[in-house]
């Protein structure tokens, strides 16, 4: 049938499932997670068992080249309606543009997937307008971190399960914005866990081993409410687990921090959920920017983030003129100086 062009992952997933198929597949970009999970479930679904046998292949680009990716996409299938051809790394495949010849006049018994990791196609060649016009493109961006929570309760929805801010927070800042990484934590979580549940930080230092206490979360509400005790404490455990908690990876949290605390003092509207919009957080951590607005008037967080720009230098080496202390005495003169 003809090409649908670029396609959200819902759609195609739904036209999938409905037994819609087009004979190019294009799956490009920085987020491998939907590409693994598009194509996986081409693999698995699309051809019976027995069918498999005689009609899907996967071959891997580094492996391959284009003459024989054609020559396998113009087989016909064998006792079945359709023949599945899976290329994985596609971005590994010398001369990709070469493929051209078959996508111009692809086998419409062919279901040809190609998955195009970590980079996408000129729009402008000629190859990508060919697929467009035959087949389907799906893009898969890679999420912004302050999207990860809520992806991770939509996530969790739909397996019956919900999750508490903080919890969605501290899996964030702990894996990253890895979705594939976060998927299978959550997948081992939920085996300790019954249908229904709701995940709670105590569930993550349980059973991924996320300290519920000492992490950056606990540390910027330490100091917005100017807590000098808590703010030392959790900082000596990150002293004692470098690995954890190397300087390079709270010195941004903190930057993003500050730099919403300065959004928050112009804020014309200070409700809950305007701020929490403008801020790009959720709600509940409307009252931490709050609590940290009045702690710090706007001149003292411009100095704070001058003062941040400075050890994020130092973390890294740049200073020339300082001799380099390591991360714990570095973390130490540096929440000195935030909350002095």
């Amino acid at each position: 049938m003809a090409g649908k062009s670029e396609i959200s992952f819902d759609q195609l997933m739904n036209d999938l499932k409905n037994k819609i198929y087009h004979p190019i597949y294009f799956l490009q970009g920085e987020e491998s997670y939907f590409i693994d999970l598009i194509s996986d479930y081409i693999e698995q679904n699309v051809l019976n068992e027995l069918e498999k046998e005689f009609n899907q292949t996967i071959v891997y680009g580094k492996d391959s080249n284009v003459q024989t990716i054609i020559s396998y996409a113009r087989r016909f299938p064998m006792m079945a309606n359709y023949q599945v051809l899976i290329v994985k790394e596609v971005q590994e495949l010398d001369r990709i543009e070469e493929l051209q010849l078959y996508a111009e006049n692809p086998l419409k018994s062919t279901i040809l997937v190609l998955c195009y990791k970590y980079a996408k196609l000129d729009k402008r060649k000629t190859f990508y307008k060919s697929i467009e016009k035959q087949g389907v493109i799906f893009e898969s961006n890679r999420f912004y971190d302050n999207k990860i929570p809520d992806w991770i309760s939509h996530y969790l929805q739909g397996l019956n399960y919900s999750i508490n801010p903080k919890a969605a927070a501290l899996l964030t800042e702990f894996l990253g914005a890895d979705l594939g990484k976060i998927v299978n934590e959550i997948r081992k979580l939920l085996i300790n866990l019954d249908p229904g549940s709701t995940i709670t930080e105590e569930d993550i230092e349980k059973n991924i081993g996320i300290s519920k206490d000492y992490n950056v979360f606990e540390l910027q509400k330490a100091l917005a409410q100017k807590d000098v005790v808590k703010s030392n404490r959790i900082i000596l455990h990150f002293a004692a687990n470098p690995r954890e908690n190397p300087l390079v990876k709270v010195i941004p949290i903190l930057f993003s921090f500050f730099s919403k605390i300065l959004t928050y003092h112009y804020l014309s509207d200070k409700s809950r959920n305007s701020a929490a919009a403008a801020l790009s957080v959720n709600p509940f951590f409307v009252s931490d920017y709050q609590q940290a607005a009045r702690s710090f008037p706007v001149p003292r967080v411009m100095r704070i983030i001058s003062i941040l720009r400075e050890y994020d230098l130092k973390s890294k080496g740049v200073d020339s003129n300082a001799t380099y202390a390591g991360d714990g005495e570095l973390m130490k003169e540096l929440i000195f100086k935030i909350l002095h």
